[in-house]
């Protein structure tokens, strides 16, 4: 079954900027292009019933789809207007897409709609990669040869799912990928006597990472050995780390396992880092 791009639209220019990202990769992948807006009936609108709202709402996404269609020529689109909580449909939404791509707003630590509550739940809930664009996103980023930053840690089957979503992207346009793995020192009773033989037969804290960013790497070069690969080990958190190569970017992948909380689910603190101040898009993919 062929999944579509998903982008999530709502008229703003976040989000417009996320729909013109979304069908430039549905037109490199040689996807269709689903747009997708959620919307609830507001009864403080007391002149306009549900049927004005709607076709209101209706009108809007077709002018943006217009939009998006005169750009691709070729790029199939469909649209739909789903009604009800937006977080719940779009993370359904996604469920059924290749990615879905939604805007987000402003740097720092007071962020829009997309960015806030509902975002970071479509984030946490959806099953497949969301990505995450500004506005202003500019498109020469793309093909400036910069690379996609992945960042990997953990075992491989950790990263499996990121790794795979950055080479598959990578592939699609011509480009390469930079993966990092950083580092921290851990308290000395962390580590177990087998950790300890481990360390001793890599040489020490430095190769050992190098030599695991090697091993998740390995399949990946194998199944894409037209993407050229850099590896990036580093000491320090890994936000910062990958914060510290956002501005060289054109897009950063990472990871996350997500976490139910009483006040609802939430991502790890890398991708609510890398979401919030990434000088480039980001996509965050579920583990598998």
């Amino acid at each position: 079954m062929t999944r579509p791009i998903t982008a999530g639209v709502d008229g703003t220019e976040e989000s417009l900027a996320a729909l013109d990202w979304a069908a430039r990769e549905a037109v490199r992948r040689g996807l269709p292009l689903r747009v997708v807006h959620a919307w609830r009936y507001a009864e403080a609108l007391a002149a306009a019933d549900r049927d004005t709202q709607k076709r209101w709402v209706s009108e809007g996404v077709a002018e943006a789809v217009r939009t998006a269609a005169e750009r691709h020529p070729g790029l199939t689109v469909t649209t739909d207007v789903l009604e009800g909580a937006p977080a719940h449909a779009l993370a359904e939404a996604a469920a059924g897409a290749e990615m879905l791509v939604l805007g987000s707003r402003g740097h720092g630590p007071v962020v829009g709609f997309l960015l806030g509550s509902v975002g970071q739940q479509v984030i946490a809930e959806a099953a497949r990669p969301v990505v995450a664009v500004r506005a202003g996103d500019d498109p020469t980023t793309e093909a400036a040869g910069r690379d996609v930053v992945v960042g990997q840690h953990g075992d491989p089957e950790d990263s499996a799912a990121t790794l795979r979503f950055a080479f598959e992207t990578a592939a699609a346009r011509g480009a390469s990928v930079r993966a990092v793995r950083a580092w921290t020192l851990p308290p000395v009773f962390a580590y177990s006597p087998g950790s300890l033989r481990l360390l001793d037969d890599a040489g020490g804290l430095e190769p050992y990472e190098r030599q695991a960013l090697a091993e998740a790497l390995e399949p990946w070069r194998e199944r894409f050995p037209e993407v050229p690969v850099a590896e990036h080990v580093e000491m320090g958190s890994a936000g910062q780390v990958l914060l510290s190569l956002s501005a060289r970017a054109q897009l950063m992948v990472v990871g996350r396992r997500a976490r139910r909380t009483a006040v609802g689910a939430r991502i790890g603190s890398v991708a609510h880092g890398v979401l919030h101040h990434a000088d480039c898009p980001v996509a965050v993919v579920p583990h598998e």
